[in-house]
């Protein structure tokens, strides 16, 4: 799989941790910022992986910021895209196989690196289960383009 990850300065450090798993797992990494610990706005780097997952350029993303929530909620912004944020085995897990999830968020002030990576294998590792999650999934995407979810 092709994975893209960004983060902001909050999860700057994560990062590096979170890029070895994916390449340990033998999957392909796009690294789109930021480059440093300086202050910089999570919605840019959060929003650039979104829109390549969205586009086909990339088959999942990753991103990273201090909780996970701004991260999570600007990749959310984007068309497409089913974003979780994850602090746990068991909601990546579930995420992936009753949502699809497209994209992974997680807290590096929240989670440790050894719990992260782990959180990492588990969503990269996890199928989508289909079946009567599809459903509910196309009722969201429904939505999400103007149509009823009936």
């Amino acid at each position: 799989m092709k994975i893209v990850i960004g983060s902001d300065h909050a999860g700057f450090n994560l990062k590096s941790d979170i890029i070895k798993v994916v390449e340990e797992l033998g999957h392909d990494v796009t690294d789109v910022g930021c480059d440093s610990a300086e202050s910089v706005d999570y919605a840019d780097f959060g929003i650039k992986a979104s829109e390549m997952v969205a586009n086909g350029e990339m088959d999942r993303g990753i991103v990273i910021c201090g909780t996970g929530i701004g991260m999570s909620m600007s990749a959310n912004k984007v068309k497409g895209i089913r974003c979780a944020l994850v602090h746990d085995l068991f909601t990546a897990k579930a995420t992936r196989e009753h949502n699809d999830s497209n994209v992974l968020a997680m807290g590096e002030r929240i989670i440790g690196p050894g719990l992260a990576q782990e959180i990492a294998r588990t969503w990269l590792t996890t199928d989508f289960e289909g079946g009567r999650h599809e459903r509910r999934i196309m009722k969201v995407m429904n939505y999400e383009n103007g149509q009823p979810i009936d």
